[in-house]
């Protein structure tokens, strides 16, 4: 009777300890997820106000130089510092709305309990890198306090302490999300590991020392592997294997981090990366996109295969807006997708045509990609600008003949062709729109303006236009895309920094000066150096994403490129388009499934026909690579 009593006993109590602990695990998340508003709605107010004032800011800045003809000296300077705070809170805020960049590619293979404890693990590592650099945060804001800046005469700490806010920001924000999973022994695991795995490394810290540069093998090839592929995004694996590499290798104060992510972040014309950014947004909401895409199709839709070929152009125009693959795709597959669909063609070849688009437009100006890879390498905006017009046409036209292929027996019984009447309102309706591209590329290459004053004149105009012209202007949009601006520019800009400072430590060991001796003795000279090259990049940009992948290797292969006599704006085009095919080319490509969530198609469905269009990519990346005049002729 006595053991009976005990074995009910113990069957009633269990699901009263599972309920308590349910229980309180509930209320963990309530509060959770009320600190998680609550921060994040003050968060998002900050960055919209910061990004509203550099915006305006630097349009009066134009308006003072151009019109007035009397500079406002301390414009600059005055939006440098709110660009580090612009880019710390964005980063901030993507790590709270799980937007950083990250591979995802292997999650398919892996059941949803796996891919949740895999989730966690990349949490845990984020507040990892967070908790590891936060001190250093801190010191590098008392250091700067005693700099002054040289227009306004304020201490750098107004400036400086951006870094602490950011990363303490990152931190809450890391931790409120293991916190919401709803699994803390989940969550509990996934610190354990993190931290299991820091302490080996230290404990190993005796055994790195006398390995010499076996350690960048070590840290840069398998620490960030594993990292990447586990889905902690790319920028906090960069953080991470530089933080180990560092500390654990060498005498550097982590102070020299946070210095060299400060660094990586500060060139100025980067500046004009979430100003682009917020202008592909413009030119969707207002309308400017669709006209341009409804026009292009009033000319082709009538042929085989033509609104396909209206997608391949309409990404060529729009990507000389917008500057950024996502909003590019963005602003056209909704337009033209369900007409297609109509017409029979499948979802799955439209998908791997935004995908090939999307490689193919990344040299279009103003690429944020050309501005990155101006900004680390030294090579001149306006000559990126001027050279990536024409290798995008090349990679148009690989595609199209694919096109032709697949489409030669489309049925077109129940598709009108376009009156001239209707071609002629279509222009009209699109004039305003088609001009903003040309304007933008006209002044940059022309000297008139730089890359970041001409994207403010172009949010103004897209303003004005959309609002008087288009009639389509919603204020209550543009929070939300201030917001969404914000997001992915300090996704884009922590890598930039976090990249910035692994190649800082690869030139410090040496690998740059090894890597130099090994390329140049290459046999076959500079046309083996660029198969090498092309080989890499579509490597490295289906792995890591294609800014980290030039921040990191831009700076130790373009000398060599110059020593060998290539022109390095020849030798960027081949870089970038390299790096775009990979990109977007399944299955690790992070540029193919943000295609495919735009089109709200299955990753699944765009494997096969991609490949096709992969090849014609990859014909034309080899008619760049073996003509340099079709980059260079125009210069």
């Amino acid at each position: 009777m006595a053991a009976h009593d005990s074995r009910g006993s113990a069957t009633s109590h269990a699901p009263f300890g599972r309920s308590v602990e349910s229980s309180r695990e509930s209320v963990l998340q309530a509060i959770a997820d009320g600190a998680d508003k609550l921060f994040g709605h003050i968060l998002e107010v900050c960055v919209s106000i910061l990004l509203t004032a550099e915006i305006l800011l630097l349009f009066a800045g134009v308006l003072a130089r151009y019109v007035f003809l009397k500079p406002i000296i301390w414009s600059d300077e005055l939006a440098s510092m709110l660009f580090l705070w612009l880019v710390m809170l964005g980063s901030a805020i993507a790590l709270r709305r799980g937007e950083h960049m990250r591979m995802t590619a292997l999650f398919a293979f892996v059941s949803p309990r796996m891919r949740a404890h895999l989730d966690a693990i990349a949490l845990a590592a984020s507040l990892g890198l967070v908790v590891l650099l936060f001190p250093a945060t801190l010191e590098y804001a008392i250091e700067e306090a005693i700099v002054r800046t040289p227009a306004m005469d304020l201490s750098n700490a107004w400036r400086a302490s951006a870094a602490p806010v950011g990363f303490g920001l990152m931190g809450i924000f890391a931790l409120l999300r293991l916190v919401r999973l709803g699994d803390a022994r989940q969550a509990l695991t996934a610190l354990a590991i993190v931290a299991l795995f820091v302490g080996i490394f230290w404990l190993l810290k005796p055994v790195f020392a006398p390995l010499g540069n076996v350690n960048l093998i070590i840290f840069f090839v398998v620490v960030v592997a594993c990292t990447v592929f586990t889905g902690v995004p790319i920028a906090f694996s960069f953080g991470l294997a530089t933080f180990g590499y560092l500390m654990l290798t060498t005498r550097t104060p982590p102070l020299i981090i946070v210095g060299r992510i400060d660094e990586g972040v500060s060139h100025l014309i980067l500046l004009s990366v979430p100003l682009f950014v917020f202008l592909g947004q413009l030119i969707e909401m207002t309308g400017m996109a669709r006209a341009m895409v409804t026009f292009l199709a009033s000319l082709l839709g009538h042929v085989r295969g033509g609104l396909l070929y209206v997608l391949v152009g309409a990404m060529y125009l729009v990507s000389g807006v917008s500057g950024s693959k996502a909003a590019d795709m963005a602003a056209v597959a909704p337009v033209l997708f369900p007409e297609m669909k109509r017409r029979g063609a499948k979802e799955g070849d439209l998908v791997a045509l935004l995908a090939a688009t999307g490689a193919q437009t990344e040299t279009i100006p103003p690429s944020i990609v050309l501005i990155t890879i101006g900004s680390v390498t030294g090579v001149s905006i306006a000559a990126l600008f001027t050279g990536g017009l024409l290798p995008g046409v090349i990679l148009a036209i690989t595609l199209c003949c694919v096109i032709a292929w697949r489409y030669r027996n489309e049925d077109l019984s129940l598709v009108r062709r376009a009156s001239a009447n209707e071609i002629g309102k279509a222009f009209l309706l699109a004039v305003p729109a088609i001009a903003l591209p040309f304007v933008i590329r006209s002044a940059v290459i022309e000297g008139v303006a730089t890359a970041t004053e001409v994207s403010t004149i172009g949010i103004f105009y897209s303003i004005v236009v959309g609002a008087l012209f288009y009639r389509q202007f919603d204020w209550r949009r543009i929070k939300p895309m201030l917001v969404e601006t914000a997001s992915l520019s300090g996704a884009i800009l922590f890598i930039i920094g976090t990249a910035t400072s692994m190649a800082w430590s690869l030139t410090q060991s040496g690998f740059s000066r090894s890597l130099a001796v090994a390329m140049k003795q290459l046999p076959g000279g500079s046309a083996s150096f660029m198969a090498v090259s092309i080989v890499a990049f579509v490597v490295l940009g289906s792995v890591l994403e294609g800014i980290p992948a030039i921040v990191l290797f831009g700076p130790l292969l373009f000398p060599i490129a110059q020593a060998l006599g290539i022109d390095l704006v020849h030798y960027s085009m081949v870089v970038i388009l390299a790096m775009g095919v990979g990109l977007f080319a399944p299955p690790f490509g992070v540029g193919y499934y943000a295609a495919c969530a735009i089109s709200r198609v299955s990753p699944d469905a765009g494997m096969r026909p991609i490949l096709g269009y992969m090849l014609a990519l990859l014909v034309g990346l080899v008619i760049v690579a073996s003509v340099p005049w079709i980059s260079t002729g125009f210069l």
